[in-house]
């Protein structure tokens, strides 16, 4: 039986909310290039995204997630960034696109699993966690998008860490994924555990933009993997971070992501 929100409708309804576009400010100088650090401009990767083909118009994980496992490139994240935490999980992803939604699939052995947190919105951080952080356009906004090992998701929208808040599940809904090892809870349990997520991310999801279509355009994002509260809590990303401590939220060190 395929996941329930595999079977979700993609209404793109529209959530009035209280979240406000902001106008740029100083603050969003960092996604300016004239205004980015050589350092920053030095270690910021990018990656060409391909259209991938469907029958169908909104493919059925299965399908996607096959195709995915067929692409030649793999990205890691393998950037160690903060030396109190240097246990490193085997961590990649591929990733693809439609003229409707953005297509991930993430490939994690690790020696820690937990799965704990069932409902939308809830901390998912603190179980075995792969992220995706991404700006669609130069206005300073970003959404956070975290994912547990069965599925469970966070979305989040912001400008950083001081402003950002979850979204409204209706819009979280649009959002299809499907892990392995499937839906139930686990506990922490150790040993060599190796999991998968796809994912299928509507371009409604981008409700305080309009993302009409995905060829041509340049998104900056970054690729995370993280356990907070695991017996080895640690924070991979795909581009470097350079910052003291461990912080997801810093669209200055977002890479750079052309769809072809």
């Amino acid at each position: 039986m395929e996941p329930l929100w595999d079977l979700l409708l993609l209404s793109g309804t529209k959530y009035q909310n209280s979240f406000k576009t902001t106008e740029k400010t100083a603050a969003d100088v960092f996604y300016a290039s004239d205004s980015l650090s050589s350092e920053t401009k030095r270690t910021m990767k990018t990656i060409k995204i391909d259209r991938l083909g469907f029958v169908s118009s909104f493919p059925m994980l299965d399908d996607i997630s096959e195709k995915l496992d067929r692409l030649n490139e793999k990205h890691a994240i393998d950037e160690i960034n903060w030396g109190d935490f240097k246990y490193r999980p085997d961590v990649k992803f591929a990733i693809g696109y439609t003229d409707n939604e953005i297509l991930l699939k993430y490939y994690i052995t690790e020696d820690y699993f937990k799965a704990e947190k069932t409902e939308t919105n809830q901390m998912v951080c603190e179980d075995s966690c792969v992220e995706f952080f991404v700006s669609p356009d130069d206005d300073g906004i970003y959404y956070n998008m975290e994912f547990n090992g069965i599925g469970t998701c966070l979305l989040g929208s912001g400008t950083g860490r001081a402003d950002n808040a979850k979204a409204d599940p209706v819009i979280t809904s649009n959002i299809r994924r499907q892990a392995f090892p499937g839906r139930e809870t686990v506990s922490e349990r150790q040993g060599g555990f190796s999991w998968t997520i796809t994912i299928a991310i509507a371009t409604t999801v981008f409700f305080r933009h309009k993302v009409k279509e995905l060829k041509g355009r340049t998104f900056r994002a970054n690729f995370y993997k993280c356990g907070d509260k695991l017996s080895f809590p640690h924070y991979l990303t795909w581009n470097p971070v350079l910052t003291s401590k461990p912080d997801f939220h810093q669209p200055a060190f977002f890479g750079i992501l052309k769809f072809q």
